[in-house]
């Protein structure tokens, strides 16, 4: 059985500046504290972050407004993976961002909701806006 999460954000760069830190590796890089990334931004294109923690595929870009990637982390079973939209709206200088991730393997959803807010948007947050 999968689960579902739905978060709700406002990250204080634009959503030009977040778009580039979930799609250009030397950015994600710098935004999560220097963990090697690898990113093919194009529909169909490869990525593994955090060293290889997490990888994928990118399902759909649409430059600044959205991001949708065929997600898995390292230790869920082979084949197992998740599905993460991103999406994102300008909101004043800032960004409102939508994150729906569906597919998510039973027993790991308390785990990745807190990840989520400590890996990605706290350190979003951390860009100048």
């Amino acid at each position: 059985m999968s689960d579902a999460i739905h978060q709700e954000i406002t990250i204080k760069a634009s959503p030009a500046e977040v778009y580039r830190a979930l799609t250009e590796a030397k950015r994600f890089s710098a935004m999560s504290g220097g963990a090697p990334a690898e990113i093919e931004a194009k529909a169909g294109g490869a990525f593994s972050l955090f060293g290889g923690h997490v990888a994928g595929r990118t399902l759909e870009l649409e430059a600044d407004r959205r991001v949708v990637q065929a997600w898995r982390a390292k230790d869920w079973a082979p084949g197992v993976y998740s599905v993460c939209r991103f999406e994102l709206a300008a909101q004043g200088k800032g960004t409102k961002l939508v994150f729906d991730q569906t597919g998510v393997p039973a027993g790991a959803r308390e785990h990745l909701e807190g990840g989520w807010h400590k890996m990605y948007w706290e350190p979003l947050n951390q860009m100048s806006a």
